[in-house]
């Protein structure tokens, strides 16, 4: 009969597990769910020690893979640093020391340029060099061609 507790505990430990973040109540889930399956055999004692070392061992192998994971996708760039090295186009005149209007992916952001003493008539092809605050820097696209 302890093999059925053993499952029981699994099942609801996966179930948790879809509701919560993090890989922990996987790993539990797994456990309970091997041990479950060694009942039948094994005393309770050793039950324990091999719920014990199937959780950590359920654990680390996710750990591993969660990493794996997250290491495939440690460049991409999100959020508005995402438009770096995009290009625009300006909807209102960018003139020296003054905002300007630049249109990137549907999205008006105001924009300078960035040589101050610039100016960038409306229509003309930017490149977004970098963000700052709530505006981007662009420079003409001409020049970086």
């Amino acid at each position: 009969m302890n093999w059925a507790i053993w499952v029981i505990i699994g099942i609801i430990c996966m179930i948790v597990e879809i509701i919560t973040p993090g890989f922990l109540f996987f790993s539990i889930g797994v456990g309970a769910i091997t041990t479950g399956l060694s009942a039948r055999i094994f005393s309770l004692p050793v039950q324990l020690i091999i719920f014990s070392i199937s959780t950590t061992i359920s654990f680390l192998l996710m750990k591993r893979f969660a990493g794996f994971l997250l290491k495939k996708n440690e460049n991409v760039e999100s959020n508005v640093y995402a438009l770096t090295e995009k290009s625009g186009i300006v909807t209102k005149i960018i003139m020296p020391n003054k905002k300007g209007y630049v249109k990137i992916d549907g999205e008006e952001w105001s924009a300078i340029a960035s040589d101050h003493a610039e100016t960038i008539s409306e229509g003309i092809v930017v490149k977004i060099l970098k963000i700052e605050g709530n505006k981007v820097i662009v420079s003409p696209q001409e020049e970086e061609e």
